[in-house]
Formats: structure tokens, sequence, C-alpha cells
């Protein structure tokens, strides 16, 4: 019951991964290559907000790029210790574990704070497009959900030695 629940969130996470990085990759290189091509050709056409559609972009590809790294296991840690110390390796492992989790439940409180300050503030809006800031700051919470999920389903696996939920290593 258990691995078919982490299998199902596993699977809505990867589209969710998989489809917002791809289409705001492509939003953001389109935007850029059509104003470095409008800047070249003309001297009087400009997309002067551009500039702001790739800030964003990055911003959100990094916190939602974590989530996939949790799936691929290619999250930063240190692993000199456990190559030099083989036995400690699970213990570190899920020492990091916990330390994701940690950082993924402060995500989730903090970003919704953040998230529902912008929310109330009629003036938090980004400099050219007139976004409201909320709808950045949602990618906190967010981001901090499916990196707590993605932790859980990585913890089972290496726990019953069985990755074939993720496919991990």
């Amino acid at each position: 019951m258990l691995k078919k629940t982490f299998k199902s969130i596993d699977r809505i996470f990867l589209v969710v991964e998989e489809w917002s990085l791809f289409s705001a990759t492509c939003v953001a290189l389109l935007t850029a290559m059509v104003n470095v091509i409008l800047r070249k050709t003309t001297n009087e056409y400009s997309l002067y907000w551009s500039d702001e559609v790739v800030r964003k972009v990055i911003y959100f590809s990094t916190y939602i790029g974590c989530v996939a790294a949790i799936r691929s296991r290619s999250l930063i840690r240190i692993d000199a210790l456990p190559q030099m110390f083989p036995v400690l390796q699970k213990p570190l492992s899920q020492l990091a574990h916990l330390a994701v989790l940690l950082f993924a439940a402060c995500m989730v409180y903090v970003g919704g704070q953040m998230t529902i300050m912008m929310y109330q503030d009629q003036y938090a809006l980004t400099p050219t497009l007139q976004i409201p800031e909320w709808c950045f700051y949602a990618v906190l919470p967010l981001m901090g959900l499916m990196m707590f999920f993605r932790t859980l389903i990585t913890m089972y696996e290496e726990w019953t030695g069985n990755n074939d939920i993720t496919g991990g290593k």
C-alpha cells in the first residue's frame, strides 16, 4: 500500500517537475533569443521585460530543480567520510535525509509566511511585468512539500533496499 502510494506521488511529481522545468526554460530561452534578435537587427525595438522573465525562470528552476535532484540522488552532500569508512554510509545518508526534511519543513513554513505576506501587500509587484510577487513566493512552500515527500520516498527506498519507485541508484 505504501509503495503504491509513493509510486503515484513519484509519477505526479515527475510530470510536474519535467513539464514545468521544460516550459519555463523554453519561455526564458525564447524571450532572451527574441530580445537579442530585436536588439541586433533593429535599433528601436527591444523587450524591456526579458531580463525579468529570465531572472524569474532561473529562480523557479533552481527550486524545482532541487526536487528533481533528490529523485536522481544528485543533491549535494559530503561523501568523503562514507568512502573512508563504509560502515558510516547508511547513518550519514539518513542524517543527510533528516537535514533535507528539516530544510523542506522550514521552506514550507517560512515560504508560506512569505507568500501570505506578499499576497497581503497590494504593491508587491514585479518591476516591469507587474505580476504579483506572491506568485513567485508560492514556489517556496510548493518546493518544500515536494522535497519533503521526495525525501521520504528516497528514505523508504534505502530502508527497504527496493529502488523501483524512482529508479534510483
